[in-house]
Parts: C-alpha cells; sequence; structure tokens
C-alpha cells in the first residue's frame, strides 16, 4: 500500500484526495496536512466568535459553470447539487459581468468550505491541521517531509497543491530536481493581493439594500461587497446578518505589508462611504490573500509536475499553458480551478470570483 501525502486542504487538494480514493481504492494510505486550522484554503468560511451560525466566505463567492465545465465536469456538478453542497444562485448581483453565454452561477448555502469538507470526507483521507511543512527530502525510494513542529515522516508520494512561491520556499532536495529553466518559469508565476473583510451582526439586526452583492467601481479601496447570508439565501432569525468586503488588487498590492490592524480601519473607513447606514457590527475579522489570483499564468506543461519514475512529486497547483484563460486582464471576473489555475489534476470547479481580480 503506498503512503500518500498531499500538502494543503483546499480545493487542490480535497479533490485530489478523493479521485485518488475512487481511482486506486484501498491500494494507497491518503494523508493531508493542512497548515490552518481548518479546510478551505482559498475557498475558507469564518464564523463570528459570537454566534457561531453566523458565517461568511472570505475567499471564493461563488461557482461558475461555464457550458464547457458543465459538460465535461457533469458528475462533479451533479454529486454536489445532490448533496446539497451547491444550490443556483438566484440573488441579485449588481455589476457582475458575464463572459460566456450559458454560464450557470451555484452558492454554497453553508459556506465555500463546504465544498472542499464534501471531497475530504469522500476520500477517507487522515487529515492533521497545524501541520506546516518545511522541508522535503529524498530517502531513498521515498520522501521525507518535515514541518516546523513534529518529528518528520516518510511518504512514498508527495503532492504539494499550495500556491507556488510557497513550493518554492522549501527547503531540502526539491531544488535539484527541477531544470533552471524550469524554475526560472515557476519564479515567474505571480498573483494578486488583496485583503477581505467579514462583518458580523447580532440576530435582529437589518441591512437594507436592495442586491445581495455588488462590484464597486470607483472606490480606490473597494472593489466587492456582499451581504453574505442574503447572497446563500441564509437569512434567519437564530442569527444576524453577514458582510464580506474585498478589496481592489491595487489596494491590495499597495498595502501587503501593512498589519491587519492598520489595514482595516482604512478599510472600514471606504465601506463606510459606500453603505453610510451601515449597522455596528458586533465582530469584525480581517484577513490577508497574499496570493488571491493569478495573474501571470503562462507556465509551460514540463513545470506544472516533477515526475519522474523514482521521483514520484507532484505539484497539481502549479499552472500551465493549455487552457489559460483570460484571468489576466483587469476586467476579468473568474478564475478557472480547473484547466489554467491549478494544472490538469486540480479540482474541476470555476470560482467566479475567488477574490474579485480588479
Amino acid at each position: 500500500m503506498y503512503r500518500v501525502l498531499i500538502v494543503g486542504a483546499g480545493l487542490t487538494g480535497s479533490v485530489c484526495a478523493c479521485l485518488l480514493r475512487r481511482e486506486l481504492s484501498e491500494k494507497v494510505k491518503i494523508v493531508v496536512w493542512e497548515k490552518s486550522r481548518g479546510a478551505g484554503g482559498r475557498m475558507s468560511t469564518s464564523r463570528s466568535p459570537s454566534n457561531m451560525s453566523c458565517t461568511a466566505d472570505l475567499g471564493a463567492q461563488y461557482i461558475t459553470a461555464t457550458p464547457y465545465y458543465s459538460k465535461i465536469h457533469k458528475s462533479f456538478y451533479e454529486e454536489l447539487l445532490l448533496n446539497g453542497v451547491l444550490k443556483p444562485l438566484e440573488a441579485r448581483m449588481d455589476g457582475l459581468m458575464v463572459k460566456d453565454e450559458g454560464c450557470i452561477n451555484y452558492v454554497t448555502p453553508t459556506g465555500a468550505s463546504s465544498i472542499v469538507k464534501h471531497f475530504l470526507k469522500e476520500s477517507g483521507a487522515e487529515v492533521f491541521y497545524g501541520h506546516h511543512v518545511t522541508h522535503v527530502n529524498r530517502r531513498g525510494s521515498g520522501w521525507e517531509v518535515g514541518r516546523k513542529e513534529g518529528p518528520p515522516e516518510q511518504f512514498d508520494v508527495v503532492v504539494l497543491t499550495m500556491p507556488v512561491p510557497q513550493i518554492l520556499q522549501l527547503q531540502g532536495d526539491i531544488g535539484s530536481l527541477l531544470k533552471d529553466s524550469e524554475k526560472q518559469k515557476l519564479e515567474a508565476v505571480s498573483y494578486s493581493s488583496r485583503f477581505a473583510l467579514g462583518l458580523f451582526y447580532k440576530a435582529g439586526v437589518q441591512i437594507s439594500v436592495p442586491w445581495a452583492a455588488k462590484y464597486v467601481s470607483n472606490n480606490p479601496c473597494i472593489r466587492y461587497i456582499a451581504i453574505d447570508d442574503k447572497k446563500r439565501n441564509l437569512e434567519s432569525d437564530e442569527h444576524g446578518p453577514s458582510v464580506v468586503v474585498h478589496t481592489s488588487v491595487p489596494f491590495g498590492l499597495q498595502h501587503l505589508e501593512e498589519t491587519l490592524e492598520e489595514v482595516q480601519p482604512v478599510i472600514l473607513q471606504e465601506l463606510q462611504k459606500e453603505l453610510p447606514e451601515l449597522p455596528q457590527p458586533q465582530n469584525i475579522k480581517c484577513h490577508k490573500w497574499r496570493y488571491s489570483q493569478l495573474i501571470r499564468v503562462r507556465v509551460m506543461e514540463e513545470a506544472v509536475r516533477v515526475k519522474k519514475p523514482r521521483h514520484p512529486l507532484h505539484m497539481p497547483n502549479i499552472p500551465h499553458q493549455e487552457g489559460v484563460q483570460e484571468v489576466s486582464r483587469p476586467d476579468a471576473r473568474t478564475t478557472s480551478t480547473g484547466s489554467s489555475q491549478h494544472g490538469r489534476a486540480a479540482a474541476p470547479l470555476r470560482v467566479s470570483p475567488e477574490c474579485p481580480s480588479s
């Protein structure tokens, strides 16, 4: 039985684990290491510390199924719809630009992380949180993987699903397996950055706006605002509403190295300008997405994965040239986590937007 480690419990890692289980059944023992406290990655769902039923998606906002992806990944969409993980987006979205005719937008009633949790459950993998990988070394025919706390462990196969810069930061033997040309292509991959703000309210609070979400075009800081429970049709008397704010890419880059404590008041000040009647929240969470969306993605196929007969180290989270979407355009609203953002082994869902892209 092969012992397989998947690093990262995001969308790519969870689908990879699920597909391995379905294809290889009991031939593999699947282990997932995630450095954070929960599953989701850039599809994470946050909860109010005062009321755990009050949630907000600070990353991916909804799922867009284009006619092409609806066809080739039909079984995935059917599975998620059948299990109630997805449902059609019916709420009003102001400023949404439709790039492809025949697209269907979906939301996740219990939060974006429910997609990741569904596939992890289906995989039967052992999932460990708080496991921050620091190095990967060859040991005979397998791999020794070390983390910040705890002893290193041995695996037959290692799959890395974190953003490219984090892969390149790993210590150990990874660098020796890459040709200079391959490493240069990986180093050329770049990401946009932004901040996200989640505002959580007490039960009974009303936020009187006609839309569930909207794109903002004339604010130097804010790009997107959503009444998150309204967007997911989760309005309830048991918990209050939640509001999600995403900043623009220029704002994110300008303030990237500042602390959350420094940036949060600036975002709140701009939010007040956009929604002057917005009530005072009970709790606020600010999050920095250092690696939000790919803005330079044309990486050749040979850099996607190091797959030699004796070197089973896979990197499905690296983009390649085939099937690249127009995610670098300033007016782009969607990015594919199928063929372009996460490579061919990645999750067959199109996240729109993981965070708004401009």
